[in-house]
């Protein structure tokens, strides 16, 4: 019923009276969206899926593409944000304006694009944003660049006063808009991923919208990156506005491209059936509209730590709450899960800020680096235990990534216990949960793309970045009830990690053999991990070194560096019978990996005394018998 409800809220608002008039012989429905005029023109009889056509600006100019196609059976569609110059805020118009037509008016769900002069801007804007939504582009003598126009910053003549008109509603500085990045030219690779064809018509002597300064550079830059593209030059007929209007040759020959691309019509598969919402997103949304501030942290390993889904989930809430100043917090590291994370979580994210919204993820390391099911609960039940404890109000997003393991889990009907995990986890404390594994599994089952050429890695290509940025869009355009402060469940597991958190190394004593490095760095120069090079470790290098530390808590571990040489340890826990730990992986012999131990985790509550050694025996392929801690573990 939330699902339903949250899904529906925005688009009830949207459908005002409708006035319905005539359009070259073709019923056109007006209305009032969001406080501006919009309008769509219905075909005599729509193809089989209702693919349409929207343009972007300047809508009357050069019907004659429309009027084939409506005779064909397409829509066409068009929302007035022509005085926004494809301003974030035109952008959250026109995600709410597609929204309309596709869920309530049953429109394709991907539509094809006709931008023309400034219209680029849109268009360009709103497919960046949405790659997956846009069957193709058409552009006719298109803006690619403000600096161009209005900016007059080139060859062009630009217009001083749309200029001034363009740095006043994005609120920037001449210096400002000089670098300023939200523009077609960059930041193609999600839509050339998409493999979105994309066709400009254009005057060879444009003097407004110079082909030099835009269309060239967006294709030179489109083209780098595998998208498809072409140019077609008008040459024939009237050259007006200094060549920056012409007549359109065969225009039925761009409106087979239109058709072509559009017909028969695709229906991806939708994102909610993986989205579980649980109680939703409520407070957080609510702190942002009423204090206009907010704090956003993002938890997990390598794929939220490169540039991707996270960068495009911080854009969206910037632009989805624009007066509210936010704070990020990237608590990505690579090669780590679940326990180091809620060992972690404290230095790195608490003492950055405290959350209002937390974004999880560990199910693909978890699986890489075999941590038992048990562990996995323990650790996350215990990083949503310490978020709360620190905001009781505080929304957290559960998400379980995809990998090739996973894949190969589904194919044999079994679900991968780590994306259980999750999910019974978030479950457990109404947390939003997404199963973006499942979703890219059944995506490929249904031919939408391939793993090996187009989502190729566990680390997603820019195509797979999008598959997971889009569905978490989806979860950040819902509305959602405030819940308040949570009432806290019983831990999952008693022995949970609910504070887990680091340890000084000074900590250590009767240090045998242990020396502390106040900034240690690899004397082998294999790949490192962010916060775990350059800082102080406690190094042991020969066998029979050793340490003794005193804790209390319910558990106890090392986070190490695992590099080539590393070494096998000897350890007792209030001198009880000796364990023997090998801390070299199938890693080691190619980076100086971080490496999180639990050497007990379910001790009895109190004082505690752990002796670590170094064995004399070492794995037969390291190349020594080092052990170096970077962080004692302790779970109070």
């Amino acid at each position: 019923m939330l699902l339903i409800f949250s899904l529906s809220a925005s688009h009830i608002l949207a459908q005002t009276a409708k006035k319905t008039t005539s359009w070259k012989g073709f019923e056109k429905v007006e209305f009032t969206f969001q406080g501006r005029d919009a309008w769509y023109v219905k075909p005599k009889t729509a193809i089989e899926g209702n693919p349409w056509v929207w343009r972007a600006h300047f809508p009357t100019w050069h019907t004659d593409m429309d009027s084939i196609l409506l005779t064909r059976g397409f829509h066409v569609a068009y929302v007035n944000t022509n005085d926004m110059f494809a301003h974030p805020r035109a952008m959250q118009v026109w995600d709410a304006f597609y929204d309309y037509l596709v869920k309530e008016e049953h429109f394709a769900p991907k539509v094809a694009l006709e931008g023309v002069s400034r219209g680029g801007l849109y268009v360009y804007g709103w497919a960046k944003r949405n790659p997956d939504k846009v069957s193709c582009i058409y552009a006719e003598a298109p803006v690619a660049d403000p600096k161009s126009w209005p900016g007059g910053k080139g060859k062009g003549k630009g217009s001083p006063k749309d200029w001034e008109a363009w740095k006043k509603i994005f609120n920037m500085t001449e210096e400002q808009a000089a670098n300023f990045t939200d523009i077609p030219l960059d930041d193609l690779g999600g839509l050339a991923s998409f493999k979105v064809p994309i066709i400009h018509v254009v005057g060879l002597k444009d003097e407004h919208a110079p082909v030099d300064e835009n269309t060239g550079l967006l294709v030179k830059n489109y083209l780098a990156l595998g998208g498809p593209v072409s140019v077609y030059p008008m040459t024939r007929g009237e050259q007006t506005l200094e060549g920056h209007h012409f007549p359109i040759e065969h225009p039925e020959f761009f409106t087979n491209f239109i058709e072509e691309n559009s017909v028969p019509v695709q229906k991806p598969l939708p994102h909610t059936p993986y989205i579980t919402l649980n109680k939703g997103l409520g407070n957080a949304f609510e702190k942002f509209r009423t204090s206009k501030k907010g704090t956003v942290a993002f938890l997990g390993g390598s794929i939220t730590h490169n540039p991707g889904w996270r960068n495009k989930t911080s854009q969206y809430l910037q632009e989805h709450f624009p007066d509210v100043e936010f704070t990020f917090i990237a608590a990505g590291i690579p090669s780590l899960g679940s326990t180091p994370h809620s060992m972690r979580f404290s230095a790195d994210v608490l003492a950055k800020g405290t959350p209002d919204l937390l974004f999880v993820e560990a199910a693909v390391n978890d699986r890489g680096n075999g941590f038992s099911e048990k562990a996995q609960i323990k650790a996350l039940d215990g990083i949503l235990r310490q978020m709360y404890a620190a905001n009781p109000k505080a929304d957290v997003v559960m998400m379980a990534f995809a990998e090739p393991k996973k894949n190969d889990d589904y194919d044999q009907g079994k679900e991968p216990i780590e994306v259980g995990v999750h999910e019974r986890v978030a479950k457990h404390y109404g947390a939003a949960y997404i199963n973006l594994a499942k979703e890219v599994y059944d995506r490929i089952k249904a031919g939408e793309f391939s793993w090996k050429y187009d989502f190729k890695d566990l680390h997603p290509s820019p195509y797979g970045q999008e598959v997971y940025s889009q569905t978490i869009k989806e979860v950040l355009k819902m509305e959602y009830p405030v819940t308040g402060d949570i009432q806290l469940p019983a831990p999952m597991d008693r022995f949970s990690y609910d504070k887990g958190s680091y340890h000084k190394l000074e900590e250590a004593k009767n240090l045998k053999g242990f020396t502390l490095d106040p900034d240690w760095k690899p004397k082998v120069k294999f790949q490192t991990r962010p916060g775990f090079v350059n800082v102080p470790m406690l190094v042991g290098e020969t066998a029979n070194a050793s340490l003794d530390f005193e804790f209390k808590g319910r558990g106890v571990g090392i986070a190490i560096i695992s590099g080539p040489d590393a070494g096998k340890i000897t350890y007792t826990i209030d001198g009880k019978k000796p364990q023997t730990l090998d801390t070299y992986t199938q890693w080691s012999n190619q980076l100086h990996l971080p490496w999180y131990l639990m050497l007990n985790d379910e001790l009895p509550a109190g004082k505690h005394k752990l002796h670590l050694s170094i064995s004399p025996e070492k794995n037969e392929k390291s190349e020594g018998n080092a052990l170096r801690v970077v962080h004692f573990l302790v779970n109070e």
